[in-house]
């Protein structure tokens, strides 16, 4: 297999893996939304360690980032702006509003872009304005079919948009920076996670020893499609990439309507008219501007990014 078609293969199976991820979090139904993001924080610590062994990267290179305050406080930030991110994924799929993830991650390329005008002054094509404002109309729509803001789409949306931003400050690569953040998330989580147990309100040994490697998994489940993630992104275009993201949320689109049985009244297939037709004009752009880059030189152009949940 040539290795262009090998990167699109790993791409879209760790786009795959995000997809599916809205199956696995209702497996823990027994635990709250918090208890799972506490275990998600400390397996995800040991997923990554395991990681970094297997590839033989070495810790070299830790100590110097725990000793500067430039490069630890965006990582810092970056640790508080995911958590955040995985507590709304894991609390939409949980209360069965997995609809809402989805449509966060359709709509958080646009406000990337729009993040990206904001702090880094980058400036937004005319095509780029159009999805943007697709995009904020879907919005306007969700709210009027949900009966209110759909603030777990905006949280998730906008706390991954900001994650991105906060990462264009980090000098270390994926694995490394993910490695960082999960040890920084480890000891209030485990903290947390002792608590609960001590309190006896903890579900780690109380429910089944299924329920527990569920717990422990779901560090491997966070972990592992970020690490295809980081391969793929060194083998293929960014703007394949960019394409490729749309499976995850199609799948988690897909899997609360049909698999989840969510509601979808017509206003709601309105919104994610919308959403989707904001989407079209964003990959048109994407095309468009890669076979310009071909043909005339780079154009500085938002960087995709992979799903956190």
């Amino acid at each position: 297999m040539p290795e262009s078609n090998r990167g699109v293969a790993i791409g879209a199976s760790a786009f795959l893996f995000w997809g599916f991820a809205a199956l696995y979090w209702p497996f823990l139904s027994a635990s709250e939304p918090s208890e799972i993001l506490a275990h998600r924080m400390v397996w995800s610590l040991l997923a990554m360690c395991v990681f970094l062994l297997l590839a033989r990267r070495g810790w070299s290179w830790l100590l110097p980032v725990l000793r500067s305050p430039r490069r630890f406080l965006p990582i810092a930030a970056g640790a508080v702006l995911i958590g955040i991110n995985w507590w709304g994924f894991i609390y939409a799929v949980s209360i069965q509003e997995t609809l809402q993830a989805s449509l966060a991650y359709f709509v958080n390329p646009m406000m990337a872009v729009c993040l990206g005008v904001l702090v880094f002054s980058e400036r937004l094509r005319p095509t780029q304005w159009v999805a943007v404002g697709l995009g904020a109309l879907a919005v306007v729509v969700m709210t009027v079919a949900y009966g209110s803001a759909p603030w777990l789409s905006l949280l998730m949306a906008s706390s991954f948009a900001a994650y991105g931003a906060v990462k264009k400050y980090v000098d270390l690569d994926g694995m490394q920076s993910l490695t960082v953040e999960t040890l920084i998330m480890f000891a209030p989580a485990l903290g947390y996670v002792a608590y609960l147990e001590l309190t006896g309100d903890g579900t780690m040994f109380s429910v089944s020893p299924g329920h527990t490697a569920l717990l422990v998994g779901g560090g491997f489940v966070t972990a592992l499609p970020l690490l295809l993630f980081g391969v793929a992104a060194r083998r293929v275009p960014l703007n394949v990439i960019g394409m490729l993201q749309y499976i995850a949320p199609s799948m988690i689109f897909l899997i609360g309507w049909l698999i989840q049985g969510e509601e979808m009244p017509p206003s709601r297939w309105i919104g994610f008219g919308f959403v989707w037709s904001a989407v079209l004009v964003f990959v048109y752009d994407q095309i468009r501007t890669a076979r310009s880059t071909r043909r005339n030189g780079p154009v500085r152009d938002p960087e995709p990014t992979a799903p956190a949940d």
